[in-house]
């Protein structure tokens, strides 16, 4: 029996199979990776994966929807449930907990809590291998959008210094039940090996992100007042006059570590 979507939840089920078979094709789940699968809903997505990987766990707050997942998990595979808000979860210490070196993350998000759900899943980074997510496609334009785009952003530079950032595909409403009111797309992100990661104190460099795109039509000199000087911008051979959106993501984490 099919369950009823809950607006509360933001639910909106994904039925269609020929999206469902692109977005398990794109994870690829192998045997003995340790799949995560945030907001599993009535399970379309997750029983593909778990018969691939034999092993998984699933997140999900809606009470009603768990035995339901339980009773079509069964005969495939091992799932084990957490009942709970994914932001409430810590996958590092589930990861530890799942004795997996790192995670391998999917999931329908709820998309009024979309940013919130990115930006801690980038907290735990360190523990997850790659992220496959289905979106509104205009948050999936945002993350990916480059220095000079209308929608480049917060977000944009945010995930950026994080993650390799791949869209893969739009997904129509008509493949959801019941169907959203935009199109959805599907986004592949890698959390950057320690390497490329940004040098700096993370605070600071939310600081100045944040800063510089509270009002996007002024220049850097008046977002960035009180937190870095005209001089200072200047000398580390960025333009004062120039406008947030006109910066590639590594510039934000130079003037962090000038204040």
């Amino acid at each position: 029996m099919n369950a009823r979507p809950k607006k509360s939840f933001g639910q909106h089920f994904l039925h269609d199979r020929r999206y469902l078979d692109r977005i398990v094709a794109s994870i690829a789940p192998k045997d003995g990776d340790t799949v995560v699968e945030i907001g599993p809903g009535e399970g379309a997505m997750t029983i593909p994966l778990l018969a691939a990987a034999r092993r998984m766990t699933a997140i999900e707050l809606d009470t009603d929807l768990i035995p339901g997942l339980q009773a079509r998990a069964a005969d495939v595979g091992e799932l084990r449930i957490v009942h709970s808000d994914v932001l409430k979860v810590d996958f590092t210490a589930l990861a530890r907990e799942l004795g997996a070196e790192r995670l391998r993350i999917a999931g329908n998000l709820p998309y009024y809590i979309s940013s919130p759900i990115l930006f801690h899943c980038v907290e735990h980074a360190a523990a997850i291998q790659d992220m496959h997510f289905m979106l509104q496609k205009e948050v999936v334009d945002r993350m990916a959008a480059e220095p000079g785009s209308k929608v480049y952003g917060r977000l944009s530079v945010m995930l950026q210094l994080a993650c390799k950032v791949t869209p893969l595909f739009t997904v129509p409403p008509g493949a959801f039940r019941p169907p959203p009111k935009v199109d959805s797309a599907v986004v592949r992100l890698v959390p950057l090996p320690p390497e490329q990661l940004p040098k700096g104190d993370a605070a600071n460099i939310y600081k100045v992100v944040k800063a510089a795109f509270a009002m996007r039509r002024k220049t850097l000199s008046n977002t960035l007042k009180g937190l870095v000087d005209e001089a200072t911008i200047r000398d580390l051979g960025i333009d004062p006059r120039a406008r947030a959106e006109t910066l590639p993501p590594g510039d934000f984490v130079k003037l962090a570590n000038a204040i």
